[in-house]
């Protein structure tokens, strides 16, 4: 039987990798990269040189097919995504459900590690024995009702959000409730890693006066 491995690759911090992630990468037959480039400056640094081929979001059915045969012919592969858990806010979902639809015989396997949604959950501080997750907020349509829908919410809301958008993410949130409690987090694990804290207006004003740089991560809480 082949298997498909999804492994969880680093978010910043390239030591941040585990042990069976990097054996998993040694025995397979090819690795599926969302950005082989950026794949290329992990996998050297572990000096890793299995084959990689790329898959990501504008990937089309006849480089999912190539994988499916790939398969059918009992390879092994591995999945990683730029950073993170592939599958997490990540078309590495459409592969997987593209392989398991297929009826071929393959195992798949979650080699765990990191994750920004779960980091950032981790240092919150707010109860998340319960909480929603819900990607990057629309980009034009329907993004009031996304943002009434994190408002509203009687859980603790995790998104993600690029540097280009996130003050103005921000105050379009606090525009429907400016009392919300705020965890963003800027550059996990790397070398200018910032947890900015307090309400949401306070973290509007924190983060216009830094540097607005790297890839966000936002907690809210209505409690």
């Amino acid at each position: 039987m082949s298997i498909l491995y999804i492994v969880a690759t680093p978010i910043g911090n390239l030591n941040d990798f585990s042990a069976r992630a990097i054996d998993t990468l040694r025995s397979v037959d090819l690795i599926l990269c969302e950005d082989t480039r950026t794949s290329k400056k992990l996998l050297d640094y572990y000096g890793i040189e299995t084959p990689t081929l790329s898959y990501h979001q504008h990937s089309g059915s006849e480089k999912t097919d190539r994988i499916v045969r790939l398969l059918r012919e009992d390879k092994k592969l591995a999945l990683v995504s730029d950073a993170g858990t592939p599958g997490i806010s990540d078309p590495g979902n459409k592969l997987i459900a593209s392989v398991v639809e297929s009826n071929a015989r393959v195992r798949v396997i979650p080699i765990p590690g990191a994750s920004a949604l779960t980091a950032a959950a981790s240092l919150s501080g707010f109860p998340t024995d319960r909480f929603l997750f819900m990607g990057f907020p629309p980009v034009r349509k329907k993004r009031k009702k996304f943002f009434e829908e994190v408002a509203n919410s009687k859980y603790p809301i995790i998104f993600y959000e690029s540097p280009h958008r996130i003050i103005k993410t921000l105050k379009e949130l606090s525009i429907i409730d400016k009392e919300l409690k705020a965890v963003v987090c800027r550059e996990l694990s790397k070398k200018f890693e910032t947890i900015y804290r307090g309400t949401i207006v306070q973290v509007i004003k924190n983060l216009e006066g830094d540097k607005i740089k790297g890839e966000f991560v936002v907690v809210v809480n209505k409690k």
